[in-house]
């Protein structure tokens, strides 16, 4: 890792090193990695679907990619996603995607019992879901009966890289999740990436796609594309929350309620909040 570290969970680069025929050696790894929470058994083979593309109705009205689709030997399907911006909708959108596999999975007369189960994961690098552990999953179970689940047809993931680089310790050696997460982690030291690279051939062949991108100069020109995109939305929504704070702060200190009160309640400063 001659040239300048790629960030692994860039859209493009992700694409690239981990959805494409001939990624399966590190599919395979990391899906045993996160899927063994739940008890999964061991994956040993994995074919990586192409056919990616969303419909408009999916995403809000435009045209979307998945990330990485797969399927597995069972014929679950699984869905990896990569989200940096938190546009405030992820369980909602994971359930869209989810819903759409689903509904894939059936043709026209064909019996509801062939329908395959759905696995969503998705890797975000913000904080969303309002539990400690870094990794969580979830199913449909009974309200009052909270330990018997109706399907496993719908499982979803969430991996919080937040909440994992806060983590005072990464056990590399004998968790394979925490090998991966900091191999994605771009704010991981220089000498930790080369450690797990070191004890894991799955990441080894993840960083030749990517050293791949990094050499070629037309991939590396789509990679710095959807850094700057992934840079502009995250500049507009934290601009867009801005200006709603501003506007809250603005109506409760005409309500004439404390500085420090709404300090507090908009995470606005003081001096901020003065000069409404």
């Amino acid at each position: 890792m001659n040239k300048e570290r790629l960030n692994p969970l860039n859209d493009f680069a992700f694409q690239k090193a981990m959805g494409e025929k001939g990624d399966e050696v590190q599919l395979i790894a990391f899906l045993n990695a996160v899927l063994k929470r739940t008890g999964k058994d061991h994956i040993e083979s994995v074919e990586i679907l192409e056919d990616k593309d969303l419909p408009a109705a999916v995403v809000g009205g435009k045209a979307g990619k998945l990330d990485v689709l797969a399927k597995l030997a069972d014929n679950t399907r699984v869905n990896i996603e990569v989200q940096i911006a938190n546009q405030y909708n992820m369980e909602r959108r994971s359930l869209d995607y989810w819903a759409w596999h689903y509904a894939k999975g059936i043709g026209a007369g064909e019996d509801y019992s062939q329908l395959p189960a759905v696995i969503g994961i998705n890797i975000l690098d913000f904080g969303y879901i309002r539990l400690e552990e870094f990794h969580t999953s979830f199913h449909i179970y009974e309200d009052r009966h909270k330990d018997y689940m109706l399907t496993d047809a719908l499982e979803l993931h969430f991996l919080d890289m937040v909440k994992f680089r806060k983590q005072p310790e990464k056990d590399i050696g004998r968790n394979a999740l925490h090998r991966w997460l900091v191999y994605f982690d771009k704010h991981s030291p220089i000498n930790l990436i080369e450690e797990v690279l070191s004890m894991d051939p799955a990441i080894q062949e993840m960083q030749k796609k990517i050293d791949w991108i990094n050499g070629d100069p037309t991939l590396l020109r789509s990679y710095l594309k959807y850094e700057k995109a992934v840079s502009d939305e995250i500049t507009r929504i934290n601009g867009a929350r801005l200006e709603e704070r501003l506007e809250i702060a603005a109506k409760m200190k005409k309500r004439g309620l404390p500085l420090d009160q709404i300090a507090e309640d908009t995470g606005l400063t003081v001096e901020e909040i003065t000069r409404l």
